[in-house]
């Protein structure tokens, strides 16, 4: 009898809900509002979608317990801002808001050394465009 193997050890999914509080509370003090965390369908996820003002935020958090936050940064690559962009476009496609709100994709990038009782964050808002075949309601 074979069992069931998650994709990933315990560990890293602890360490990366960890990380999505703290992105939320984080998010929360920028006076962002935040509408959903671990948004899924079946084939993506988007970390956080929030409010600012009036525009639609997808959030992906990246974290890492090493001090290289640029290359934390980085591993949002053109293949994973494709996967967002998707996820995102059948997200509003499924609340029927294509083309009538604004849309921006942020990264909430932080190294959380394991001494350290908070993270250090580096946000980037309005990190990349919308990429692939729906582009046009970003």
């Amino acid at each position: 009898m074979e069992q069931f193997s998650p994709k990933y050890p315990w560990w890293r999914r602890w360490f990366g809900r960890r990380s999505e509080r703290e992105a939320a509370r984080y998010l929360r003090q920028q006076r962002f509002h935040i509408l959903a965390v671990n948004l899924e369908d079946t084939r993506g996820e988007i970390d956080l979608l929030a409010l600012d003002g009036d525009t639609l935020v997808v959030v992906e958090v990246r974290s890492t317990q090493s001090a290289d936050i640029v290359r934390v940064m980085e591993s949002v690559d053109r293949a994973k801002q494709k996967k967002l962009t998707d996820a995102a476009t059948r997200y509003l496609g499924r609340k029927k808001l294509l083309g009538k709100i604004n849309l921006r994709f942020d990264i909430l990038a932080m190294t959380w050394p394991s001494d350290a009782k908070s993270p250090t964050i580096q946000h980037i808002r309005d990190a990349f465009p919308a990429v692939g075949r729906f582009q046009m309601f970003n």
